[in-house]
């Protein structure tokens, strides 16, 4: 019997997971390596099925032939002018509109780029047989096509043999934009016009963006000790390159459109005053464009017949230059490189001096009577400008502040005046606003700092001070605690020179961190001099995973909704505009869930149209990963924040708090009960999942660990999650929400919690993500893991922890309007189908992995001289450099498991 027919049977209920069990446990090594190989890429090709899917969906969402489940921009604007909403305030709003998409590095993409690379041609073949006027040759050349991708697929090396560094990181993260995102953005602006004309509202400003987007990809240097200041300067010249690029080969492309001979005096005094390189001869000027290759419109454009053309020669020539300085950068590491670019007449600093002949040119069309002409390429590359800049992302810069204070210490005993570390509070404000202050500098030029971690904090301001600004976001100051972790990183960008401070962003993680912070910023607000430096803005990061980890999901939700509301507040008070940042996760642990719920469930007055949020692994592929699924993730992010500006939710009712008060304090208490009060829970964690073993997986740059120790408190939110994905018990989620249904029921509180989770949404969107984690899990799984790898004397944590799932589960549908899990609706019955369709791929990959990771710590079995009688396993095999046979294959198929796993987690929610 196969492995799926035996699979089949355990999810039947015809045959015990002991079968399957024995079965696979009977079959060698490299045999088994084989199997999780084909289970891996079938749940991989599986999902790259139902994203085609997604994507004709879309596509019939746009033609008007399938109902939205989502509602569109357009549905939007339409139900809000019905609901009363006047047109000129809409307009207002859309124009207002501040999206900031932050890619982040965050491994929870399991599968190396090349593998990513063949499925999006695979994503391309499918769209492909979907395209109608497709002759019977031509399909069978689709699949001959795509057939050929998934044998090579098939046949290739699925697992990364070594850590990807921070620029691949960046390179990666660079090639959405390259292949979707720089594209789709101006198609959904003019899609918006399109919508406002229809409803005769003039179409948005040309220098309307809506959307930003950022990057931590060779920023975030928090316990990452492979983001170096070098490392950052890298990953600017690399995103401005990959920009210049973009923008280089769009400006020829218009040149082809731009043959209008029409134009304005302003246009005509430009290009007598205005052009860069106005000053070289044209016979030379010819001579150097043949030079550079240049494909067309190498030999000099008439003034008189093409002025356009004339002056996207000049744009173009710029960018070539632009590109040939920022090489010469990224050859020579010591090279500053602002200074490189503003010491050339030709090339561009920042993205206003490329828009400025844009803007001009776009002007002059639309005042001869070329409108049509203005506003077709010419306006979508304004836009591309606008939104990109010559930056691609603007870079985010992440440290904890323990090590900024650490940085701080340095100088100060250096100059005799103590460590900065151990002064109080008061003491830290007061030296460093007086610092800020002076104009002298606080160090000589030649200081060097005696701990090399302490240097590093240092020599990254002196990066900062030699890049371009437009290249730089916020400077993320992890584990904020106080007011002098804001006012220190200020500080130092002024000694080292950073010529455009970036803002200082203070990011609250824990729950007690998130429930002070409305402290904290009181008093930074109550500094006269910050107040008035930061000019009514300010901006705070609220931290999903970590509070997740810290005190369970249900009070670290709350935890954020009341830390926002409460931030607010105190920003209102003072006077500043409060912009949130949200450090969401992909997975419902850290935060995810659907975009439209996320933004709908937060507190109302706390978005105001502006909305930063990280965009973290495999959620860029889901996001980003095709030019309709990349429209559609824009479509979602403009329609949510716009209605929540224009129609917010309404705020909890009295009552409603006081439960979710109650739930909170209870769940926290369950969770912290269960993981940090049991003596027994670490230990059952490291030995019952394979938490210990990713690291072999080379997803990511960056530890697993902040620092070296062995509790939970430095263990990264990502593989604490992670972990129990594979072993799909999902305990993050869950866990403490049981006991704090069941204590609130029995104080009286029953129909307030089924009136809280029809009529909050807040409380909806939660409750409902609990619900889906809670069908996706498998005790019966979990139970496997555990008596394949623990001890008995361990059994007792396992059996308590499968209790509580069980009692959530029941408490949480006595609270719900359906008395099974996903009964809901139509939405629901769609997940329970594809939670079915993979099961009997995902099962044997656990029961494999819960076998080899026993074998995997058990190296006595080990034996010395096994021999593989395939020469082609035998060599592949031999890739992880590792001797021994039997160990590669263990090894090598823990790791298959690992990725199979998680791609049979993907798309289920």
């Amino acid at each position: 019997m196969t492995v799926f027919a035996l699979s089949d049977k355990v999810h039947e209920g015809s045959e015990p997971l002991g079968e399957l069990e024995a079965f696979l446990a009977s079959l060698r090594p490299e045999e088994v390596l084989i199997i999780s190989s084909q289970l891996s890429n079938m749940l991989n090709l599986h999902n790259i099925a139902e994203d085609v899917a997604n994507v004709q969906a879309e596509r019939a969402h746009r033609a008007g032939e399938l109902e939205r489940q989502v509602p569109s921009t357009d549905d939007i604007i339409k139900n809000l002018l019905m609901k009363g909403v006047p047109k000129e305030r809409l307009y207002e709003a859309l124009k207002a509109l501040d999206i900031d998409l932050v890619m982040t590095a965050h491994p929870t993409q399991a599968l190396p780029r090349s593998v990513l690379k063949a499925n999006k041609k695979i994503r391309r073949l499918l769209n492909g047989m979907h395209e109608s006027r497709k002759s019977p040759h031509q399909i069978v050349e689709l699949k001959h096509s795509l057939r050929a991708q998934i044998e090579a697929l098939y046949r290739s090396d699925e697992l990364s043999r070594t850590k990807p560094t921070p620029q691949d990181e960046m390179r990666h993260g660079i090639s959405y934009f390259q292949e979707t995102v720089f594209h789709s953005v101006p198609q959904f602006l003019r899609r918006l016009d399109t919508s406002l004309a229809k409803m005769g509202i003039d179409p948005l400003p040309p220098d309307c963006c809506i959307f930003n987007f950022g990057s931590w990809m060779g920023g975030d240097r928090d316990g990452n000790p492979n983001v170096t200041p070098e490392c950052t300067r890298d990953v600017i010249i690399i995103a401005r390159l990959a920009a210049t690029d973009l923008l280089f080969n769009a400006v020829e492309e218009l040149m082809f459109d731009l043959s209008v001979w029409r134009c304005t005096d302003e246009v005509r005094a430009y290009l007598r005053h205005g052009l860069r390189n106005r000053s070289a001869n044209p016979e030379e000027l010819e001579v150097e464009r043949r030079r550079r290759n240049y494909s067309n419109f190498w030999t000099p454009c008439s003034e008189k017949t093409e002025p356009y053309r004339v002056i996207l020669q000049d744009v173009r020539d710029c960018l070539y230059d632009t590109r040939e300085a920022l090489h010469h950068c990224l050859t020579h590491p010591k090279t500053n490189i602002l200074a490189t670019l503003e010491a050339s007449a030709t090339c561009y600093v920042n993205a206003q001096e490329l828009l400025e002949p844009l803007l001009l040119m776009h002007r002059s069309l639309v005042e001869r009577g070329d409108k049509f002409v203005a506003n077709d390429r010419l306006l979508d590359l304004i836009r591309q400008v606008r939104v990109f800049g010559l930056t691609l992302v603007r870079l985010d810069i992440r440290q904890e502040s323990t090590r900024h204070s650490s940085a701080m210490s340095a100088i100060t005993e250096y100059l005799g005046l103590g460590a900065y570390a151990e002064w109080g509070e008061e003491e830290r404000v007061k030296f460093l606003v007086e610092e800020i202050e002076n104009s002298r500098p606080l160090t000589p030029p030649s200081f060097r700092a005696k701990s090399p971690e302490d240097q590093d904090v240092l020599d990254t301001f002196k990066v900062l001070s030699q890049l371009p600004s437009d290249s730089l976001g916020a400077y993320i100051i992890s584990m904020a605690k106080a007011p002098s972790d804001v006012l220190v990183i200020m500080m130092l960008q002024k000694e080292f020179g950073v010529r455009r401070p970036l803002r200082v962003v203070p990011l609250f993680e824990t729950l007690d961190d998130i429930d002070a912070a409305p402290q904290t910023m009181t008093a930074l607000f109550s500094n006269a001099w910050y107040l008035e430096r930061i000019r009514g803005k300010q901006e705070c990061m609220l931290g999903y995973s970590d509070s997740g980890k810290d005190a369970g999901r249900l009070a670290a939700a709350y935890a954020l909704y009341v830390g926002q509301e409460k931030l607010t507040g105190v920003a209102r008070d003072f006077g500043v505009q409060m912009r949130f940042f949200h450090g969401r996760g992909g997975t419902v642990g850290r935060g995810g869930g659907p975009l439209h719920v996320a933004i709908r469930s937060q507190p109302p007055g706390t978005i105001e149209g502006s909305l930063r949020v990280t965009i973290q692994g495999e959620i860029i592929e889901h996001d980003f990963g095709d030019p309709e699924l990349t429209f559609k993730t824009l479509d979602i992010y403009a329609s949510s924040t716009l209605h929540h500006l224009l129609h917010p939710p309404a705020a909890p009712k009295p009552e409603w708090r006081a439960v979710m008060e109650t739930l909170s304090a209870l769940s926290c208490d369950a969770f912290r009960g269960a993981v940090y009060r049991n003596p027994d829970f670490v230990k059952y964690f490291n030995t019952a999942t394979p938490v210990t073993e990713l690291g072999r997986l080379n997803i990511g740059s960056r530890p697993a660990k902040r620092k070296k120790s062995p509790g939970l408190g430095s263990l990264r939110a990502i593989p604490w999650i992670f972990a129990w994905t594979q072993t799909r018990f999902h305990l993050p989620v869950w866990l403490g929400i049981g006991e704090a249904i069941e204590a609130a029921k029995a104080q009286g509180h029953e129909d307030t919690l089924a009136i809280m989770h029809q009529q909050w949404p807040f409380f909806s969107a939660t409750v409902d993500m609990i619900e889906m984690v809670l069908a996706k899990a498998d005790p019966k799984i979990e139970e496997m893991y555990e008596k394949s790898l623990c001890g008995e004397e361990l059994y007792p944590v396992g059996e308590d922890l499968r209790r509580r799932f069980g009692h959530t589960k029941q408490m949480l549908l006595s609270i719900v309007a359906h008395d099974s899990i996903l009964g809901s609706n139509v939405m629901s019955s769609n997940l329970k189908y594809r939670l079915g369709m993979r099961a009997r791929y995902i099962t044997p990959l656990n029961i494999i992995q819960s076998i080899y990771l026993r074998k995997v710590r058990d190296e006595s079995d080990a034996p010395e001289n096994y021999e593989v009688a395939d020469p082609e396993i035998r060599g592949v095999l031999s890739l992880g450099g590792e001797a021994n046979l039997y160990k590669a294959a263990v090894a090598d198929t823990v790791m298959l498991t690992m990725k199979g796993i998680a791609a049979g987690m993907q798309n289920t929610g």
